[in-house]
């Protein structure tokens, strides 16, 4: 599996912004409810059109789009 076989982008839905395929979610909108503490049983009673396999998709692109990036460390109250 591979995350492209989940993910993709179209300018026609979401603004362009990466979706789990036949659906609008979008890639940010899924990881948002992750990081808000949604477990993935959460997410599946909301929202039955993610798979399991989508779901890794969406872990596998973040992870991609970050891999090999430079990133400046963040210390808070630091301006």
């Amino acid at each position: 599996m591979t995350w492209t076989d989940y993910i993709h982008a179209d300018p026609r839905v979401a603004a362009g912004k990466p979706v789990i395929k036949g659906t609008r979610l979008t890639v940010d909108f899924v990881l948002g409810l992750l990081a808000e503490g949604w477990s993935r049983e959460q997410l599946r009673s909301s929202y039955p059109q993610i798979s399991d396999e989508a779901l890794r998709a969406v872990f596998a692109y973040a992870a991609e789009a970050l891999h090999d990036r430079i990133f400046l460390p963040v210390r808070p109250g630091v301006a």
